[in-house]
């Protein structure tokens, strides 16, 4: 149990990605004490699930060490993981907040040895490789997984394989007993960071995801290309394990759709441009073509997306692809739409398609105060007149990391100054 901070000067960050992260951090250091939660039972949120950003295409481990680090020596800092927010009251500057904590049966005396998992037998779909895979039940999120402890999933808990698993560790570190709690916090302001979740593929019914092995979705690719992926970074077809020779990329695949995502999402152009080269790095000899209603790369970006044209095997047509049927036999993957630029019918084959699905925000479903509003897509909207909530990230805009550091450092300010006018 923990006990309860009475401390109106103090900030619950929701969500502890990049935004949340960056948020944490940039108002600790200015002197707050911050409190913050993840659900999952590690911090680095999407960005950890990445293998390159773009336009530089560097790897994020770097960046989210440094703000590990940070986290790790700053005394005013309190985060948890496998939390939740389930109830808010109050009024800005004294609010009144309960936090669920799932057990993870692992406690603070895990050293990370593995013998759990060595003598766990059951497995389940890995998730933080969108069930590509499977892992043990008693298992590390990923290999970069921040706090460093291992977890042991609830499907086991009671079963025997649970008791080895406990019998296994020299440390005590395995808990069985642990059960689901909660604990208050009084704070001043709150900054919502709890990101996004890819647009539901199978809910575009004629482009077969999940019906078709070899159609992924783009953060589907991006764990296929991690060394910490699947296929310890090689980009298979997920039917038969073959290298790719020919790939599809269908850009705005439920976006700019009344029904499904009225919204463009911004960043799934760069993203499949960016996978782009992953299979050309790959696999020289790779023809890839992105299928596209607009392309959008801004600013700076431009340049990634000049970049990225200039190659010879990567093919730009203007389409909106109707829908994808796939050779029983063989895996392939057939597309079939209208060019809109020539008007020419399109019917091309493929060996693996990629879906760039868009960004759904995460809201604050049942314990949103009557302050915090919402646009008709469901990102957080700041208004002047009620302070003391805050979105950051991609809860108000679909947006790349970057701008994410830049929105969570401004929420953290916009924090610390609602409450210390009070």
């Amino acid at each position: 149990m923990v006990e309860t901070q009475a401390n109106s000067q103090s900030i619950l960050v929701v969500g502890g990605g990049i935004s949340g992260v960056t948020a944490a951090l940039e108002a600790a250091e200015a002197g707050y004490d911050v409190v913050l939660i993840e659900k999952n039972p590690y911090l680095g949120g999407r960005v950890a699930q990445f293998y390159h950003y773009f336009p530089k295409l560097c790897p994020p481990t770097c960046g989210l060490e440094i703000n590990f680090r940070r986290l790790k020596q700053n005394p005013r800092v309190r985060f948890f993981t496998m939390a939740e927010l389930v109830k808010v009251s109050g009024e800005p500057g004294n609010y009144d907040v309960t936090i669920k904590l799932s057990p993870r049966y692992v406690n603070e005396k895990c050293t990370c040895c593995g013998k759990c998992a060595e003598v766990c037998e059951a497995e389940i779909d890995n998730p933080f490789n969108f069930g590509m895979d499977k892992i043990k039940a008693a298992y590390l999120p990923h290999e970069f997984a921040f706090p460093m402890r291992y977890v042991l999933d609830p499907s086991i808990i009671g079963t025997d394989e649970a008791k080895k698993c406990q019998e296994a560790c020299e440390y005590g570190a395995i808990d069985l007993d642990m059960q689901e709690s909660t604990f208050d916090l009084k704070v001043g302001a709150i900054i919502w960071a709890a990101g996004w979740n890819p647009y539901d593929a199978s809910k575009i019914e004629y482009y077969g995801f999940g019906q078709y092995k070899n159609v992924i979705t783009n953060v589907m690719m991006e764990r296929l290309a991690s060394p910490n992926g699947p296929t310890g970074g090689k980009i298979v077809r997920p039917s038969d394990g073959k290298e790719v020779k020919n790939v599809a990329f269908i850009q705005c695949a439920g976006s700019r759709d009344e029904n499904h995502l009225p919204y463009c999402s911004g960043i799934c152009c760069l993203a499949s441009m960016k996978h782009a080269t992953y299979i050309r790095e790959q696999y020289p000899d790779c023809e890839v073509t992105i299928f596209f209603i607009d392309i959008r790369a801004l600013d700076r970006l431009e340049d990634f997306y000049v970049k990225v044209e200039q190659d010879e095997k990567v093919h730009f047509v203007k389409s909106k692809i109707a829908y994808i049927t796939e050779d029983e036999e063989t895996g392939n993957l057939t597309v079939e739409g209208e060019n809109t630029r020539t008007g020419e019918q399109i019917r091309m084959t493929f060996d693996m398609v990629v879906l760039a699905t868009g960004m759904v925000p995460n809201k604050m479903n049942g314990v949103a105060p009557p302050e915090v509003i919402y646009d008709d897509y469901g990102f957080i909207l700041l208004d002047p007149e009620k302070a003391g909530i805050y979105g950051a990230g991609c809860t108000r805009r679909p947006t790349d990391v970057a701008t994410c550091v830049q929105d969570a450092t401004a929420a953290a300010l916009k924090a610390i100054q609602s409450i210390a006018r009070r």
